[in-house]
């Protein structure tokens, strides 16, 4: 049912400071911020020949990325994303399985304009996971 990878998603403090990390120190090309209230967060994609790194920074105190770095004070690998060719259908055979669907169940538009859902990680090797409609 999945499909490639999209991509490792890397909580941040400093999204200034990881991008100038990625494109200065690793030679990577980074897209330029990208606010997404809907989700809480500021992400920069990192693109890579297979990929991407989205690099989240939280906007505002409600962020979920804002208590994953309470834990998490350096930062570290959020979630991964896979693509999926039929969001509701991957939803509805994750549900069977028995695998939860966090938030409503309801896929949500993600960074990338794309309807994305995510996963509760307790299903998933202790990996929040995210699938987005390809």
């Amino acid at each position: 049912m999945i499909g490639r990878l999209n991509h490792v998603a890397i909580a941040v403090a400093d999204l200034a400071k990881a991008t100038s990390t990625y494109r200065d120190t690793l030679g990577a090309k980074v897209s330029e911020p990208q606010a997404e209230p809907d989700h809480g967060v500021t992400v920069v994609f990192v693109n890579l020949q297979n990929t991407k790194i989205e690099l989240l920074e939280p906007l505002g105190d409600n962020s979920p990325i804002a208590k994953f770095l309470e834990k998490n004070p350096s930062g570290g690998i959020h979630h991964v994303c896979y693509e999926v060719d039929d969001i509701i259908a991957a939803r509805d055979q994750m549900k069977a399985m028995g695998a939860r669907v966090l938030g409503d169940g309801e896929p949500k538009i993600g960074a990338h304009g794309k309807p994305v859902l995510f996963l509760h990680p307790k299903d998933f090797c202790g990996t929040l996971t995210e699938l987005e409609q390809a």
